[in-house]
């Protein structure tokens, strides 16, 4: 027993001396957590140079774009071909992959050698290889009657411009082709398959074999964004936010990006990480000086490493006893499957051994020790250093979503990932030791490389068709210049419609006459008060006007319309209007002044003169009774008598329409037409009104006609559908219905309609300007749609973006022809050859939609060219301008008694 203790307290010792003596000679390979640390943000700085369109030129970290925006969302289907080419041996593969919601792929695949002779040869006999291997395998399977999309997998760096095109920036691993750098490798293989006159292949996708490592993964695992291979070279991808990509024009929605992370280091930056081995191997590969942080990590590497090591290790007579054989001395000779197989947990030892033994040397156990471990120093370097890049990606990737806390998925594929008994979990446990707080799940890749450039194929192929069905829907909001110039004649018709007596009854546009005949000239002055009755507030005003400066002061008070009165009788209605001036006149110390008044009724009225208002009928929630058809200015007044403890002069009863017109006219005497493009209950039409000649009133008594202008104001009511299209009142809803529309053909929410959805009014017109901002990343969007109940996809994201852009400038585009003929209409009515005038606008829809008032101008200059518009924000319309209506009308009265 003794003994026994003996000998393995001998071994163990011996171990640990070995070991030792390792750890010394290789002090410079083991890399703390600190320096990972270093290096991974070493790492990050590359990846933002890389994706910098200033900065990518010098980045050695490359960031290729890929054109792969989307991973396989399990409704793929079909039959595809797929190459792949960059190893040793070229594949070729037919995938079919299933439908009816299940995710099955069947593949039937065939290996070709690749011989040296042509891997190293002329580009054109590399292709026509290619191409004879494909016409080999589809006579085979009986595939040559067929027409079928083909996905590439070729593993080398490639500068993409789109998804089926990728020019190859230089070759990496054994492959010297000549001829072939600098051009389009898709043009390259379709020139040598067209030599086939008996195939037909559609080439759709060109794929790096890790983007097609993550996309394999990523049909099996929706989390999966991250792909890595660790095999004869190594690489990464991961989908990136295209905000963050400069390389392409966009910003909406991801791309998958190769990182091409083998060339990290190639400018330097890894100098103080590198070993003298390091730079040996570097000096005898095939690119010296190109691809230094994959000759620290990759299978083609690895062996020659441990050799170097081993061959100088034995020169200073630390192993072998100071003997070398020639086979020790020849490159190449040791090879990572070498160093896989010392490793094994049991065998290892005793394969150390006999791989040495074959390499013509007499190991001790000592020397199988220290070999050993100089095997697992070098390939656990290897773990480390992809562990460091890898969890720089993974940290981009969580700030990218300003997430706590990040659960994804990264496919994994790789000959030394595969074979290498330890490397996985070496690899594992550094990455989540360097981001904590990222909860990693790493999926080994089935068939690799060459099933996901089928699945990129397939994917391909279900965005082009969802393409074709989403653009087919948004073309019918998609207005021709023709369409436009029909709307703007239409409306020009239906102006001299309704201003002709003969024809206003049938008239969709009613050109009611507002009786306001002037603008502010800049004399006005004086206190007036103000109502403003539009909603479930009524707001009182004083405003102060003084003449020569153009100053306007305001004071108000808001009241607040109970539903019960709002839905009352009348009577009930306007005393409660009378109380609320009552309070605000005492509120403001003026009670028992005499003030004039103008009055914002934000309801359809038909008036005969400025001080006269007959409600139509009422909106927007209210419905007190005796109104409808009643003279509301008479109403107001009636009210005021009742109280009995003031009287007011009541002068003008207004649109909110005219009153924007009238407020920019203040400030801008070029102020002629004012407009209304609200959204909400309270401003929920699109209105517009504009100063027209007297003449033009075919209908009204000849002694009220005159030589001055009065404003008319364009109401729809018998024409509900312009309204539709293009007030904020309806255009949520238009959108809701096209999502509804576009999920019951699969191609949104994966088919599956929220009961949220389903509810009429659940889209605010509001989440189209909160959608449509520039300024919102996609992932901002998604939070907008699920607090709607709608689990979207990144993709999804994009394409209601799309239907609220389409719908929006529809709008906008068809307000825009209205006004352009209006605005023609003036410009006639003058006989003037140019006009330059200026339109005020209010309402949120103009105010809060990004880019609703930026079409509706380009527009109106598209359609009336000949005139010069100016558009002009409105300082409170409703309140200040219907002070101004009642200064102007004082004035003008007070002009025609001393006429």
């Amino acid at each position: 027993m003794f003994a026994v203790h003996l000998l393995a307290f001998y071994f163990t010792k011996l171990k640990e001396d070995q070991i030792k003596k390792v750890d010394r000679f290789l002090y410079h390979m083991r890399l703390s957590d600190e320096i990972l640390l270093d290096i991974m943000a070493r790492f990050q700085a590359e990846m933002e140079k890389g994706l910098g369109k200033d900065t990518n030129p010098t980045a050695s970290v490359k960031m290729l774009p890929t054109f792969v925006r989307a991973i396989p969302d399990g409704s793929e289907n079909g039959e595809f071909l797929s190459l792949d080419l960059g190893g040793s041996k070229f594949r070729v593969l037919k995938v079919q992959v299933s439908q009816e919601g299940k995710r099955n792929v069947q593949m039937e695949s065939q290996f070709y050698p690749m011989p040296n002779e042509i891997s190293r040869g002329n580009g054109v006999e590399l292709f026509d290889y290619v191409a004879d291997c494909l016409s080999d395998f589809m006579k085979h399977k009986e595939l040559k009657h067929k027409k079928l999309p083909l996905g590439f997998t070729f593993s080398f760096p490639c500068r993409q411009t789109k998804l089926e095109e990728g020019v190859l920036l230089s070759w990496t691993k054994k492959f010297k082709a000549r001829g072939v750098q600098d051009t389009d490798v898709v043009s390259r293989l379709t020139n040598a398959i067209k030599k086939h006159k008996d195939l037909d292949v559609d080439i759709l996708a060109l794929v790096n074999d890790t983007v097609g490592t993550m996309m394999t993964c990523a049909y099996d695992d929706p989390y999966c964004e991250v792909g890595v291979i660790i095999g004869t070279g190594t690489n990464a991808c991961y989908m990136e936010d295209m905000s963050h990509i400069d390389l392409v024009e966009g910003d909406e929605g991801r791309m998958c990006i190769n990182t091409e992370w083998g060339a990290f280091g190639d400018d330097g930056s890894l100098e103080d990480i590198r070993t003298e081995f390091d730079r040996e191997l570097d000096l005898g590969s095939l690119n010296p000086g190109k691809q230094l942080f994959e000759k620290m990590i990759s299978g083609l590497y690895l062996g020659e490493l441990v050799r170097l090591i081993l061959l100088k290790m034995a020169k200073a007579g630390l192993l072998f006893g100071g003997e070398k054989s020639s086979a020790l001395h020849t490159k190449g000779k040791i090879e990572t499957q070498h160093v896989a197989a010392m490793e094994k947990y049991k065998e290892g030892l005793a394969n150390t051994r006999e791989i040495l033994t074959d390499l013509g040397l007499e190991p001790s156990e000592a020397d199988c020790i220290a070999v050993q471990h100089v095997c697992t120093i070098v390939s656990f370097r290897s773990a480390n250093l992809c562990a460091a890049a890898l969890a720089a990606i993974l940290t981009r990737l969580r700030e990218n979503k300003k997430l706590a806390r990040l659960r994804t998925t990264v496919g994994m594929d790789g000959t030394v990932y595969k074979i290498h008994p330890q490397y996985p979990k070496r690899l594992h446990k550094v990455v989540r030791r360097l981001v904590p707080n990222c909860d990693v799940r790493f999926l080994l890749s089935e068939s690799g490389s060459t099933k996901g450039a089928a699945m990129v194929t397939a994917v391909a192929s279900r965005v082009q068709a969802q393409r074709k069905q989403i653009d087919k829907v948004l073309a019918l909001f998609q207005l021709t210049r023709e369409q436009l110039a029909g709307v703007q004649d239409r409306m020009r018709a239906e102006l001299e419609y309704g201003l002709k007596k003969k024809t206003h009854a049938l008239a969709t546009v009613k050109m009611l006459p507002t009786y306001v005949c002037g603008m502010p000239d800049g004399t006005e002055k004086g206190k007036f008060l103000a109502l403003d009755l539009g909603g479930t507030n009524f707001r009182v005003l004083l405003v102060k006007i003084r003449s020569g400066r153009r100053s306007v002061r305001m004071y108000n008070k808001i009241f607040a319309i109970p539903l019960e009165i709002m839905q009352g009788t009348g009577e009930e209605l306007f005393d409660h209007i009378v109380q609320c001036i009552a309070d605000f006149l005492d509120y403001m110390g003026l009670k028992g002044a005499q003030l004039p008044l103008g009055f914002t009724f934000s309801f359809p009225c038909r008036q005969m003169s400025i001080d006269k208002g007959t409600l139509i009928g009422w909106t927007k929630g209210f419905k007190a009774t005796d109104c409808e058809g009643e003279d509301v200015v008479d109403m107001l007044r009636e009210a005021i008598k009742r109280r009995n403890e003031f009287d007011l002069d009541i002068v003008a009863v207004v649109n909110d329409t005219v009153g924007t017109m009238m407020t920019c006219g203040y400030e801008d005497p070029n102020c002629e037409i004012g407009l209304i493009a609200g959204s909400g209950i309270q401003q929920c039409v699109i209105a517009c009104g504009y100063i027209n000649d007297m003449p033009s009133y075919g209908r009204l008594q000849k002694q009220a006609r005159a030589d001055f202008p009065a404003l008319t104001s364009l109401v729809y009511p018998s024409s509900p559908r312009y309204e539709k299209m293009t007030s904020g009142m309806y255009l949520g809803e238009i959108v809701r219905q096209i999502l509804i529309d576009l999920t019951k053909r699969g191609l949104l929410f994966r088919g599956q309609i929220s009961e949220r959805l389903r509810t009429r009014g659940i889209f605010e017109t509001k989440f189209l300007s909160q959608i449509e901002s520039d300024r919102l990343a996609l992932l901002q969007v998604r939070r907008i749609l699920q607090q709607l109940g709608l689990d979207s996809t990144c993709e999804d994201s994009i394409i209601v973006k799309e239907v609220c852009g389409a719908v929006s400038r529809r709008a906008a585009q068809l307000c825009g022809a209205g006004l352009a003929a209006i605005v023609e209409k003036r410009r006639e009515d003058q006989g003037l050859e140019h006009l330059k005038l200026t339109v005020g606008v209010d309402g949120t829809l103009y105010k809060l939609h990004p880019h609703f008032s930026r079409v509706l101008q380009e527009t109106v200059k598209e359609l009336a060219p000949k005139c010069d518009v100016a558009f002009m924000l409105s300082e409170d319309g409703s309140g200040k301008g219907a002070a101004l209506i009642t200064a102007v009308a004082k004035r003008l009265q007070q002009a025609h008694k001393e006429f």
